[in-house]
């Protein structure tokens, strides 16, 4: 962090949240304006991904979920996914090359099991080799939709024929069983809308919507993004 940066956020008493949310938004967008081809947006994501987790954990972040490929984008054209898969190998073996280096524990939540052999070798590789770190959790949200969570982690309670459910049970069903909800979620990309993103875990999450592309997010975007979220005052329904 440079020093403005430390000095904003000793002004400010900034609270940092415990776990942000990211949906990474506005990659295509970002190639179009440069006239450049979908995927080029896509490789740059990438690595705003990778500069964006690697200061949050220097930043004591303990939790970063980020929207990486959603049930709905097999919608897309078959060049564009086919593109997505192919960056997506890449940079997961960039994450084990760099395990040791950047000391993060990596998680998947989603249906990885429709994806290549080679893809879902990479995710349990990343999951295996990486829970050794203590601090600094990635979580990628990989072929994810919440209502598709919601509806599997119901259909596993249903078979393991348990007799009452309650709110925490539930939870324990759910591929984000373990980790907290997320304090804060970030939208960069200019929409105003969760995109079946994380329903059940952002009931009580602050939400920050910003007009910056996802290629284009980094420390100051973060910082921004914190400071709003420091001045908010959560009630989680209490009064003032």
């Amino acid at each position: 962090m440079d020093n403005q940066s430390k000095t904003a956020r000793a002004e400010e008493k900034l609270l940092l949240p415990r776990h942000i949310a990211i949906i990474m938004d506005g990659n295509g967008r970002w190639a179009k304006k440069r006239g450049l081809p979908r995927a080029a947006g896509h490789a740059e994501g990438a690595n705003a991904f990778r500069r964006v987790a690697l200061y949050c954990k220097k930043l004591g972040i303990e939790y970063l979920t980020v929207y990486a490929f959603s049930t709905e984008n097999w919608k897309r054209p078959k060049e564009e996914v086919d593109a997505i898969m192919r960056l997506l190998e890449k940079h997961l073996q960039e994450v084990l090359d760099r395990l040791e280096k950047d000391r993060m524990r990596v998680r998947f939540f989603g249906d990885i099991t429709v994806l290549s052999p080679r893809l879902q070798a990479l995710c349990a590789a990343c999951e295996e080799r990486s829970k050794i770190y203590p601090a600094g959790q990635v979580n990628i949200c990989l072929n994810y939709g919440g209502r598709d969570e919601i509806v599997r982690a119901a259909q596993r309670w249903a078979f393991d024929g348990c007799p009452e459910l309650t709110e925490e049970k539930f939870g324990s069903y759910l591929w984000s069983a373990g980790v907290p909800d997320p304090d804060l979620l970030i939208r960069p990309g200019g929409e105003m809308r969760i995109s079946n993103y994380l329903l059940w875990q952002l009931a009580y999450t602050e939400f920050i919507f910003t007009d910056t592309l996802w290629p284009d997010f980094g420390q100051k975007e973060i910082d921004r993004a914190i400071g709003i979220y420091s001045r908010r005052n959560r009630r989680f329904g209490d009064i003032e």
